[in-house]
Parts: C-alpha cells; structure tokens; sequence
C-alpha cells in the first residue's frame, strides 16, 4: 500500500532526511518550502502549501522547530510565508502522523483538537541519544576554536548528565580532559564515579569551579549562576548546550570578562547530514510499525 508524505519546511537537516526518505518502497514524497534549492529532488514533487491534500496525507514532517504561536513555519529554502492554520489539522485523515521537532501550544492543541498522532521527535530517548554524539562532537570543535591549548589535561566541568552530559563527559574524558561532571541524583553521581570521573553534587558546582578551564552546562535552567562565573578563572571559558535560553547568567559573564557561548543546534551545524539520517531511521521505524499494526 502506497504512502503520501509531506515535508514542509525544515533546514540543512532535511536534505539528507528527504535523500533518505525518497528511498522507500511506494511512497510518494511531497516538499513544501524548498524552492529556492540548487539541486532538484527527482521524484519528489516540489509544490506550494495550498496545493497539498491533507486528506490523502499518511506523514507530515514539519521543522525541527515546528511552528511558531501563530502556526507560521520556518523556511529555510524558500522566501514564501507558510501557516499552517489549526483547522487545517482537521483536513488530514484520522491516522496522520505529525512529526516534528520540538512542540509548542499552538501544535499541541491543535492536533489535539483535530485528533492527530503528534511526535515531537527531539522528546524521544533515541533520537537525543544519537544526537548528543554530533553535539558532544561540536562542543569539542568549539573549545578547540575558543582555546591555546590542548584539550588533553584541561580541565572540564560538565554540569547535567543526562542524554548529551553523559556523551560530553565520555567524549571530553577520552581526549584526556580531567572531567568533572555535576549532578543532582546520588544515582547519576555513583554513575560519574564509577565511569573514572569526578563527582560534583550539583548544589556543590560553585565550589569546585576555581580551576575549571571549561565549564559546558547542558541543564535548560539557570544553573551557571553568579556564583558559580564569579568563581571562574579569568580564562574559563562557558559553552551552554541546553536549549534556549541556556542556564547560564550569560550577562553577569560577560560583565566578568568571561566568553560564555550559547551553542545552539549543534548537530544541525557539524553534522547535518547525520542528523538528517538519525531522523530518517526512527521516522521509517515508527512509519513501519505504524503500518503493521494497521
């Protein structure tokens, strides 16, 4: 049985998510918002938003950013507006899935309201899985870029090990770095301890940030307070993974003369196409189970 899967917006991401997704047996690939590409597509069919049908929709794929309070989308290959009001939810036929990365309000209620399957797929154990490997990647390229010297004996406090901490950790501590990582479950410390870390309770971070070369937080909360850039060497050096705005007081460091970067979407950046792949793989896995259990 055919499929009609529609990707509409997205960024570099989504080049190798389309080359992916264009190599699945009888299934008909639609793209909105990629008109201004050099290369064409073969086989997809580029089209305006107004041309879709979403009642002949199986899969929408909207941007890792979903949309905007207003419905609106983001577009990096194409000039032309697209929103996507909350009634047209209640076009696509009642099996749709919608996948995107991250939700907001206005996605949530309104696939809600039109009964529709939502994936925000960045909520996913897999895909944050996979993800903190070009992420943790990037924030070694930046502290290469940022530093004079080698990452080899430096010293790094990672603050947060959950999903992307603990491959951070891992990837820093395997260059030779004197990792330290900060945590806030006795679980998560015995974890740091037993991988040949230091082990700082979180409540703790302030105090051990004296002789920190490179602080890199990955908690989305303000947690890289006064206190804690107050005790930075005038070196340190703040690279905050977390998603915006970061949990680092990012004026209070730069009042020190501290650079504290907020790195955004790294794996976007360093590796889209792996990041687009990561994507396509767990769409088609939920795709196929979908199908099966029909």
């Amino acid at each position: 049985m055919s499929q009609f899967i529609a990707v509409i917006g997205g960024d570099a991401r989504y080049l190798e998510l389309i080359r992916q997704l264009k190599t699945l047996p009888d299934t008909t690939l639609m793209l909105v918002g990629f008109d201004k590409l050099e290369q064409g597509f073969t086989g997809s069919n580029q089209m305006d938003f107004e041309e879709l049908e979403p009642s002949k929709l199986d899969a929408i794929i909207l941007p890792i950013t979903g949309t905007d309070m207003s419905g609106n989308i983001e577009t990096v290959f194409s000039d032309k507006q697209i929103q996507i009001e909350k009634s047209w939810f209640k076009k696509l036929k009642s099996n749709t899935l919608v996948f995107t990365g991250i939700t907001n309000e206005y996605l949530t209620s309104a696939t809600t309201a039109a009964n529709i399957d939502l994936v925000p797929l960045l909520d996913r154990d897999d895909v944050a899985i996979y993800n903190s490997i070009p992420t943790a990647e990037g924030a070694i390229m930046m502290a290469f870029e940022e530093t004079d010297y080698t990452i080899h004996s430096s010293r790094v406090v990672v603050v947060g090990f959950g999903r992307v901490g603990n491959t951070v950790a891992n990837k820093f501590s395997a260059l030779g770095a004197k990792v330290s990582v900060c945590a806030r479950s006795i679980r998560d410390l015995a974890r740091i301890t037993e991988m040949g870390l230091h082990a700082i309770p979180l409540e703790k971070l302030s105090d051990h940030t004296h002789d920190c070369d490179l602080l890199i937080n990955t908690i989305p909360a303000p947690i890289v307070t006064k206190d804690v850039i107050q005790n930075l060497p005038p070196n340190g050096i703040i690279i905050d993974l977390a998603s915006k705005p970061g949990g680092t007081d990012f004026d209070f460091a730069e009042k020190r003369g501290i650079k504290a970067i907020l790195a955004r979407s790294l794996p976007g950046i360093v590796a889209p196409r792996t990041a687009g792949k990561i994507l396509a793989d767990v769409i088609t896995q939920i795709l196929d189970e979908t199908r099966e259990s029909e």
